[in-house]
């Protein structure tokens, strides 16, 4: 649980289909809006700028998946306040007021970014906290809401690899319009990652790609997004378990300086349900997969 301004709530949610039927497994680990009110006291930006870090209404863009027969986990707390999609224990001691243990990852490239674990900016480089924090308030934040987060992708990734003999988690996240501009000034619509060939089949990633670029999209692959941690950790395609990031241009369906849905969101939305259906179909007759009464 956290505690925003208008009570307690829980850090995040696993929506579950009435019937488990297609092998995924989605996740938004960046698109949380609930603030804790502990958390806004501490920070030293002023209004929606602590904003500039979610995904913004990801979750909401994916909302229809447990309806077409797969698991959503959906973060509520904000990425600005922890990030899931780190190792555990990837922290910055510049922003503590004691030593860090020994086992803690002090030197990645993420935490000498400010985008540890704890993030210590947000989007444009902004600082978020006006003074150190207790490393006790650290360790809550892993120990309360990141290890319960893992555990519940790892049980449905589990079930739905023993349902179905394989197991595809699709980390749904999204991107500036402002996004870094590919060769010959490129900017794509999405962005599908799989750790450059590492956490998915690539056969998986060609259908993906695919059905995208059917639905009128520029997909781009990899560049400049390959995938975090999550799809590192839980991508294992020697297995039959396979992780694939998308990003999602919010320049399609959000008003990015006021936080909004635009006009896109619903058309971008629906062609999204088009999409896992038809990635669906394409996965079943690739694999053929057991049936979902079985």
């Amino acid at each position: 649980m956290i505690t925003t301004a208008s009570g307690a709530v829980p850090a995040f949610e696993v929506v579950e289909p009435a019937e488990p039927t297609i092998p995924f497994v989605f996740c938004s680990p960046h698109s949380g809006r609930d603030y804790p009110a502990d958390f806004l006291a501490a920070t030293r930006l002023p209004g929606d700028s602590i904003r500039r870090s979610e995904d913004l209404f990801v979750d909401q863009l994916f909302e229809c998946v447990p309806k077409l027969g797969a698991p959503l986990i959906r973060a509520r707390f904000p990425r600005a306040f922890l990030d899931v999609n780190r190792e555990p224990y990837e922290l910055d001691p510049q922003m503590f007021s004691e030593p860090l243990p020994d086992y803690v990852n002090v030197g990645s490239v993420r935490v000498t970014g400010g985008l540890g674990t704890i993030p210590r900016i947000v989007a444009e480089n902004e600082e978020i906290y006006r003074q150190r924090l207790p490393l006790a308030e650290a360790i809550d934040r892993i120990e309360t809401i990141y290890k319960p987060f893992h555990a519940a992708v790892e049980e449905r990734l589990r079930r739905t690899k023993e349902r179905f003999g394989m197991a595809i988690l699709v980390d749904c996240h999204s991107m500036p319009s402002s996004v870094r501009a590919l060769p010959g000034g490129r900017r794509p619509d999405m962005v599908l990652g799989d750790r450059y060939g590492t956490s998915a089949g690539a056969r998986l990633m060609a259908i993906a790609t695919g059905r995208l670029t059917r639905l009128g999209y520029d997909v781009a692959r990899n560049k400049p997004y390959a995938g975090g941690y999550i799809t590192e950790r839980y991508g294992r395609p020697a297995v039959g378990q396979h992780a694939i990031q998308i990003e999602i241009n919010r320049g399609l369906y959000a008003d990015e300086r006021i936080y909004r849905p635009h006009a896109g969101f619903e058309a971008l939305a629906e062609r999204l349900a088009a999409f896992v259906v038809g990635f669906a179909q394409d996965v079943d007759a690739d694999y053929g997969l057991p049936a979902a009464a079985e």
